[in-house]
């Protein structure tokens, strides 16, 4: 089993399958060593964990939890293009926060996303960072979730 994996379970997670794309993309591509999420959102057995703007409908706490399932769906996503998940180093993450006028917790979000993968990855989770605070996203979800991640040679399928 690999680190990844362990640090999973450990943390009494499951990795879920590849969320389905819900329009015409990929969830996942690898491009040479390069792997781009399409934006993932805080899916669980097909339904949003949470729905709403952060700052209103949502705390800046719920709002957490749900970037932690997003990210979660971000390293499936990833898990869907490559062999092993201990060959993939995080680059850069962007998350997209639906955001109540005057709402300004955006990073605090996003960290739910940054501390998973920290914890799930180690210091290949480390990445350059935004927060950003959008009026609306797909289906009411309060946070997306974008992964750009390098992988070590080999280990992208050739599917």
């Amino acid at each position: 089993m690999s680190r990844a994996l362990a640090r999973l379970t450990a943390l009494g997670l499951d990795l879920p399958a590849a969320p389905d794309a819900l329009a015409a993309y990929a969830p996942a591509v690898v491009r040479g060593e390069w792997i781009y999420t399409a934006g993932q959102l805080p899916m669980q057995n097909g339904e949003l964990v949470a729905t709403g703007l952060v700052g209103s409908e949502l705390s800046e706490t719920e709002g957490a939890a749900a970037a932690r399932v997003a990210a979660l769906n971000g390293l499936a996503a990833i898990a869907s293009v490559v062999s092993d998940l201990d060959a993939v180093t995080l680059t850069k993450v962007v998350g997209y926060v639906a955001s109540a006028p005057g709402f300004t917790g955006q990073p605090m979000v996003v960290d739910g996303a940054s501390l998973l993968f920290a914890e799930i990855l180690g210091e290949r989770g480390q990445h350059a960072r935004s927060a950003v605070g959008v009026t609306a996203l797909p289906l009411g979800a309060p946070v997306e979730i974008e992964i750009v991640a390098r992988v070590d040679g080999g280990a992208a399928d050739s599917a």
